[in-house]
């Protein structure tokens, strides 16, 4: 059996402060096995898991969907359809991302005195603007 990880050491190495595992225990992403007086102990196999809650977070998931393939049967499994569906959804805020920066660098790199008399820069914010009404709304 391996050794049980005391809450200060799952948070040193694992990057998530102590009242962020606390949360997580919370909210049932993950769960300490034992205690050692007040303090949690964790199963090694917790680095796993708040490793793979941090790259879903930076991601884009919310913690409610990050519960829900956590707590699934079984062994852990990240369904791929909802993969996918991720992946398409950051390739189009990386789209409207670059498509903003370019629009930027245009205005600071404009010549005109008044980035209102800039044809391009019309267009540009015209394009903006139908890009972001087109945004689909996040719940």
């Amino acid at each position: 059996m391996e050794k049980l990880l005391d809450i200060s050491e799952v948070a040193d190495r694992s990057g998530v402060s102590t009242s962020g595992l606390r949360y997580y225990e919370k909210r049932k992403l993950i769960a300490s096995v034992a205690r050692n007086g007040l303090r949690r102990l964790y199963e090694p196999t917790v680095l796993q898991e708040l490793a793979l809650i941090t790259l879903a977070k930076s991601a884009g998931f919310s913690l409610d969907e990050i519960s829900a393939f956590l707590k699934r049967p079984g062994p852990l499994v990240i369904p791929r359809d909802v993969l996918g569906d991720k992946a398409d959804a950051l390739e189009q805020q990386a789209e409207r991302l670059i498509n903003l920066a370019q629009m930027m660098r245009h205005v600071a790199q404009c010549p005109k005195e008044n980035h209102f008399e800039c044809t391009r820069f019309k267009k540009l914010l015209k394009v903006s603007t139908k890009v972001t009404a087109e945004k689909p709304a996040v719940g």
